[in-house]
């Protein structure tokens, strides 16, 4: 088992409340994504509410926010899943219902195996990734970092 596992957050600020008419595709597929990602390979933890998705969780105090953020085995798991089915489709339409970004509003980072990141830890990681650029605490699909070296085993004097 790895000592590390691949956090990421995705943003994005709502065009039009969760409850009207323009958004009805993206909510009604919600539920049937969030299904593919938890059987997916590599899947390991996302976040949500008692209702079972995070569309009621705030992030960076803005109702109009949404907010996307799981754990995976690794980078290629999560590549796997975001690419392929009907996730790629909400990807390719989420224009539609999102206002275009003028900042990073995602972000990855590696987490101890087990760690569950919180929605602070979110904010933190993309305001380094929005300060600084790609770094190994914040980095992006196209500009990854490797997971950190694991420590070393104590020596049992063999």
């Amino acid at each position: 088992m790895t000592p590390y596992e691949l956090a990421q957050v995705n943003i994005a600020r709502l065009r039009f409340p969760l409850d009207s008419p323009e958004l009805k595709y993206f909510v009604d597929n919600l539920d049937p994504v969030n299904a593919v990602a938890e059987a997916s390979d590599g899947f390991v933890w996302r976040l949500k509410d008692e209702t079972g998705d995070a569309t009621d969780i705030r992030i960076f105090d803005d109702e109009w926010i949404v907010v996307n953020m799981s754990v995976w085995r690794d980078m290629d798991a999560l590549k796997t899943f975001m690419y392929q089915g009907t996730h790629r489709e909400l990807l390719a339409r989420r224009h539609e219902w999102f206002e275009r970004a003028r900042e990073a509003m995602a972000t990855l980072w590696w987490v101890p195996a087990g760690h569950r990141p919180t929605v602070a830890e979110a904010e933190d990681r993309l305001r380094l990734l929005r300060a600084e650029g790609p770094t190994s605490g914040a980095f992006t699909l196209t500009r990854a970092f490797p997971a950190p070296e694991a420590a070393p085993q104590a020596d049992s004097g063999r």
